[in-house]
């Protein structure tokens, strides 16, 4: 049996339309996203690059300009006007020890005046406890500045020292004896200043910053915003590697930063750039992307709407079209203002329900006139039985001079052919059938009433205004008697009873022949369930076929063997009353 789809949101076709566009749109909007994170990418990577390497440069540099400061500096400790006034002061008169320290101090001027980078070179002769500045001069020995530096010494290649925030380089004069204090140390303290000033060209974008941190202990100097890393931020700075860049949060900011680093100068440069320096020349284009992806959302929404509007609203008013169709609505008609392509759908669908209805109409017309006509012709096959027999049973009497019993059989019968043969419609109600059923069975009683009993039930009063075809139980019992029970000399029994359902009513006659042989019910049972317009129409198929005529599929009889033995024969139903029937019928 056909079954009518079922149709959810999720499966129209407009729901479908609307996915094809959003995964058509999709990639377009993916690929925008990933041009724009590429663009970020693609400018920070060339922005770190560009600053690692002008930071490695600028320590490339700075390495060898120390170098050269290394070289001066161990060049003066080989002056011999300074190992003389260490070696020999004590035989030095007050004019040699003068111009002995004016040639020092005149290096030592040389010495500072070489690179900007030299804020202040001291020599700190121990054996005279004195120190010479270029800054200060010839003064008293600073023994704390001395020691400390000297507790600094020894670190590997050019390796600045640490000392009260400065960065110094330190070479000492050996005594020539083991375990001695040097003769004298010369100490290039470089310049802090100079070193922020060249810091400070790195800081090209606003809000940078550059920071030089040296030696074990850390010491920086920084340009710019940053001059004080906690331990948190240096070793999220430890990570970043020498040559690379990374990203870190500064101050609820965030920033990229590019690291370069010198092993002979154990000395790192970190260059900050605020991320917002990388994104603003792609803000125009960030500002596009939202207007883009805006756009589409708007263009998603409008193709939506439009489908909706134009295809999705017109189907569905199809589609309910066709199940009001289905529902037996043949008065409707669907209309349609826009001229295009749905309007001729349309017109065709209104069209096809008016040649439908008038289609059916002629065909509903056709269908009752033949019933009819089949309806008088099967009555007509089966009267004649039923005449043959009584013209025996009235015989019969008259043989036997039964006047009294012939008075009663003739205005029986003259009632029973009244019933049948009276030009009025060919459908009585149950309880009229059920009279004509009985008066029958007492004419036949006048003839078997010796041999055979008829147990009739009462018909239930619900059952009464059941609408039936004329002549359906009296045949079933007339069977009964003529088939199943004439040869039986004594003891035949024929009940006919009544069985009630919610839809449908069942008349059920039954006898205790026993001439009902298993091939003759596989007969009657194949007869009934098998008729077709070209097989003989008469007795129980004839019934058969009238019933289910009038009523269509689900009634008609049923054969089988009951239970007293013989012949049980069940014809089924509706429950339809005279007024209800009357107005289908009139349909």
């Amino acid at each position: 049996m056909f079954k009518r789809p079922e149709f959810s949101l999720r499966n129209t076709i407009f729901i479908r339309l609307v996915t094809t566009f959003v995964l058509i749109m999709l990639p377009i909007i993916l690929l925008g996203v990933y041009t724009y994170q590429w663009s970020i990418r693609t400018a920070s990577e060339d922005i770190s690059k560009t600053a690692v390497s002008q930071i490695s440069f600028y320590l490339g540099d700075l390495e060898n300009e120390i170098e050269r400061m290394k070289l001066l500096q161990y060049g003066l400790l080989e002056d011999i006007d300074l190992n003389r006034i260490a070696i020999t002061w004590e035989t030095m008169g007050d004019i040699e020890r003068m111009e002995k320290i004016t040639s020092v101090l005149n290096r030592i001027y040389s010495l500072q005046n070489s690179s900007d980078y030299i804020h202040n070179v001291s020599v700190h002769i121990r054996p005279i406890a004195k120190t010479i500045s270029s800054l200060n001069g010839a003064g008293d020995f600073e023994g704390d500045r001395y020691r400390a530096i000297r507790a600094d010494f020894g670190g590997q290649g050019s390796e600045p020292i640490q000392w009260e925030g400065n960065l110094f380089l330190s070479a000492a004069k050996p005594s020539g004896m083991k375990g001695r204090e040097p003769l004298f140390t010369i100490e290039i303290e470089l310049d802090s200043r100079k070193l922020r000033q060249a810091l400070q060209q790195f800081n090209t974008y606003p809000g940078s910053s550059t920071v030089l941190i040296s030696g074990q202990r850390g010491s920086m100097l920084g340009s710019g915003f940053v001059s004080v890393l906690d331990s948190e931020t240096q070793q999220q700075l430890a990570g970043i590697a020498d040559g690379g860049s990374g990203t870190i949060t500064l101050e609820d900011e965030r920033y990229f930063v590019s690291h370069a680093y010198s092993d002979r100068l154990n000395m790192s440069i970190y260059r900050f750039i605020p991320e917002q320096i990388v994104r603003k020349p792609l803000d125009k284009f960030y500002t596009l992307a939202w207007f883009f992806a805006a756009g589409a959302l708007v263009i998603i929404a409008v193709y939506a709407l439009s489908t909706y509007k134009f295809i999705h609203k017109p189907l569905l008013k199809l589609v309910k079209g066709f199940r009001r169709l289905e529902s037996g609505d043949l008065e409707q008609a669907i209309a349609h203002e826009a001229n295009d392509e749905f309007r001729y759908i349309y017109a065709r669908f209104n069209q096809m329900v008016v040649n439908l209805r008038t289609l059916i109409d002629q065909a509903y017309k056709q269908k009752i006139m033949a019933q009819r006509a089949e309806l008088k012709q099967l009555q007509s096959q089966i009267n004649p039985h039923f005449l043959y027999n009584s013209f025996f049973i009235l015989n019969t009497m008259a043989k036997m001079g039964d006047t009294d019993r012939i008075e009663q059989f003739t205005t029986q019968l003259g009632e029973y052919f009244q019933f049948v043969t009276r030009n009025a419609s060919d459908e009585v109600t149950l309880k009229q059938e059920i009279h004509h059923a009985r008066m029958y069975t007492k004419i036949q009683e006048l003839r078997f009433s010796r041999r055979i009993k008829v147990r009739f039930d009462e018909l239930p009063a619900e059952l009464e205004r059941v609408m039936v075809p004329r002549l359906i139980v009296q045949p079933i019992i007339e069977n009964a008697f003529e088939h199943s029970l004439e040869k039986m000399t004594r003891d035949g029994i024929i009940e006919v009873r009544f069985e009630l359902s919610e839809e449908w009513a069942c008349i059920v006659i039954e006898d205790n022949g026993d001439q009902l042989t298993d091939e003759e019910l596989r007969r009657i049972s194949s007869a009934i369930a098998h008729e077709d317009d070209r097989s003989e129409t008469t007795g129980i198929v004839n019934i058969h076929r009238r019933i289910v005529i009038t009523f269509g599929e689900g009634s008609g009889l049923q054969a089988a063997r009951g239970k007293l033995g013989g012949l049980r024969v069940s014809i089924r139903v509706p429950l339809r009353e005279a007024s209800t029937y009357v107005q289908t019928a009139d349909r």
